[in-house]
Parts: C-alpha cells; sequence; structure tokens
C-alpha cells in the first residue's frame, strides 16, 4: 500500500498512516469515545446517589469499583440498611464500617433508583464493549506481529497499571515486537501513551527524516519567529495531535517519579519557566526519546543523574564565563565583592 500522496498545487507531499495503523487507530478512538461515556454515566449514578443522601463518593474514591459496584447491587436489589450494606466493602477501604454506615442512611426515591438502575445497566454494557475492543484490538496486533520469534524478546520493562480503563493484554511485548525496543523503559510513559502512538503513528515515525521534524508535526517545538536577527517570540504552536495529548500527560506525571534524569529535567525547566512550560518541554524529549529509539532502533540508556548533574553544572559554568567575558568582569573582583 502506497502510503504517500501529494496534492499538485497545494503541498509537496503528505503522508498517510499504514492500513495496520489505521485499523487500530479506529479501535483506539472508539475505546476512548466509550470511556468517556460510560465516565458520564458514572457521574449520573453519583448524582442521583447524592440526591437520596447517599455519599458513596465521600467513602469510596470510585463507586465503580469492586466495593462501589457491590453497594450499588445490593441498593438495587432491595436492600436498605447501612450496616449491612457498610459490610461489603473491601478491607482495604481506609473508612471504618461506621463511617461508611453513616454515608449510607438514604433518603429513598422511586425514580431516583430507577435512573441509578438504568445507568448502572448502561455502565455495564459500555465495560463489556470497552473489553470487546480491547479483545480486537489485540487480535490486530498478533496478526501485525505474529511472523516476528518471541525466543529472542529480552526482559521488558514492567510499568503498574493503574486505572480499571488500562489494556488488560501484554501491551510491552507487542510495543517490543513492533519497533524492537523497550519504549516502556521510558520514564513516565504507560500504557495509555504508548496504545497512542502505536494507533496514531505506528511505524511511520520513519518517515520523518529528524527528530526535529517529528516534534514540529507533534507541534511541540518552539515556533522561533526572527525579525532583522531578533528573536520576537519562541511560544509553541497550538495544535490538537492526540500523541502530542498523551506525552503532554506524560510529561504532567514525571514529577511524582522518584529520581530519573527526565524527572531532574522537568524540575529544572519548572524552575526556571513554570510547569506549563516544563509539561511541554518534557513532551517533547519524550517525543525524540522515542523517534531515536524506533527510528534508529536505540535503547534507551539514560545517563546516571550524577552525571547529568555535573553537565548542567558545567553548561551553567560555561554561561557565567561568557557573562563575565560579555560585561568584562574579573575574577577578582567577585572576590571583593
Amino acid at each position: 500500500m502506497d502510503t504517500k500522496i501529494a496534492f499538485y498545487g497545494t503541498t509537496s507531499g503528505m503522508h498517510l498512516p499504514s492500513e495496520v495503523t489505521l485499523k487500530i487507530r479506529v479501535l483506539s478512538r472508539h475505546r476512548q469515545s466509550l470511556i468517556e461515556t460510560a465516565a458520564g454515566f458514572s457521574n449520573k449514578m453519583q448524582k442521583a446517589l447524592r440526591l437520596m443522601n447517599l455519599r458513596l463518593d465521600v467513602v469510596l474514591n470510585d463507586i465503580t469499583g469492586l466495593s462501589g459496584t457491590k453497594i450499588i447491587e445490593a441498593i438495587l436489589n432491595g436492600e436498605r440498611d447501612g450496616e449491612v450494606l457498610s459490610q461489603l466493602v473491601h478491607n482495604r477501604v481506609r473508612k471504618t464500617k461506621q463511617e461508611i454506615a453513616d454515608a449510607l442512611q438514604g433518603q429513598w426515591n422511586e425514580e431516583l433508583l430507577y435512573e441509578l438502575e438504568s445507568c448502572y445497566m448502561l455502565y455495564k454494557t459500555f465495560q463489556e464493549s470497552i473489553a470487546q475492543c480491547d479483545r480486537r484490538t489485540e487480535c490486530l496486533l498478533e496478526a501485525a506481529t505474529q511472523e516476528i520469534c518471541t525466543e529472542s524478546v529480552p526482559k521488558l520493562t514492567k510499568k503498574q497499571l493503574k486505572g480499571k480503563n488500562q489494556q488488560k493484554f501484554n501491551l510491552p511485548l507487542f510495543s517490543y515486537k513492533m519497533f524492537g525496543v523497550d519504549l516502556f523503559a521510558i520514564e513516565g510513559v504507560s500504557t495509555g501513551t504508548i496504545m497512542t502512538f502505536i494507533a496514531e503513528i505506528g511505524h511511520d515515525i520513519v518517515k520523518f527524516k529528524s527528530a526535529k521534524q517529528f516534534t514540529c508535526w507533534l507541534r511541540l517545538a518552539p515556533n522561533n519567529k526572527i525579525s532583522v536577527g531578533k528573536l520576537i517570540s519562541s511560544r509553541t504552536p497550538k495544535g490538537s495531535n492526540k500523541f502530542a495529548l498523551a506525552l503532554r500527560n506524560a510529561a504532567n506525571t514525571i514529577d511524582r517519579l522518584k529520581g530519573g534524569v527526565l524527572n531532574a529535567f522537568f524540575k529544572r525547566i519548572a524552575y526556571k519557566k513554570g510547569r506549563a512550560a516544563a509539561i511541554t518541554a518534557t513532551a517533547r524529549k519524550i517525543a525524540v526519546i522515542i523517534w531515536n529509539m524506533v527510528s534508529r532502533k536505540q535503547a534507551f540508556t539514560p545517563p546516571d543523574e550524577s552525571i547529568y548533574a555535573e553537565t548542567i553544572r558545567r553548561r551553567k559554568l560555561t554561561a557565567i564565563k561568557k557573562m563575565m567575558k560579555k560585561y568584562d568582569i574579573a575574577s577578582a573582583e567577585l572576590s571583593m565583592t
């Protein structure tokens, strides 16, 4: 399939994604739509409970989790005693049984109970649709990588799956078989980030001749506007690229990690220019790392934190020396002050 098409008189050419990428993209975007719709029904369930004075959202972080669904199903089956309902929660819930029982002293309303039941059934339907979408996506990934031998696959980076909407199949293995590198080794990168990369770009990343071209396409690189040799603006242009958004979400969690070069980079930029600039800069850095890994088949080998700190120190020292030379400041003058 020829994925390059040119429009006479309008542009020199553009790249369309491959057939496999297009199929996975359709499923990925449909899955995201299902998640958003299911979240809407979850919010309506929470509203119905709150109007009946059932503050399940206060005692549980997620009313559609294991404990929350047990309580909702018990309510829909006719249970009204808060003490009985409190016994259904998991032992890991931080709130005491008495606090949960006090939060479940409801003022029952038949219409709100009907709304709760209707929204709960629709929520379950959409959750099943999400699971079916995942199974179909897994089949596509298996078909795309079935010719690649798994005997030579090294030990891959394992990351904790947080959130019930994460894909349950072995995405690190499929990712390695597709690209030949362990993308999960990158700090802050999650299942959602890599799945979005596969769905939105995939192997088509090699069509970008350089990492700079790739980051410009994602609209993560500064758009420097120069007039008469003077920099007027370097603001990053706005864009709605889904993979760029996934990279920004990954960058937004970098500072929560313990250590790491990207963590240090994020904090350094945030201190100088603010968090928004740090998110954009870190997202761009992750994009460059992914381009180098996939296009050049390079493993992610970040420098030691002490080496990185020394590199930053040398850069600052060089900048100070240039400033001193510019204003003709001698070292002796600094000691006198």
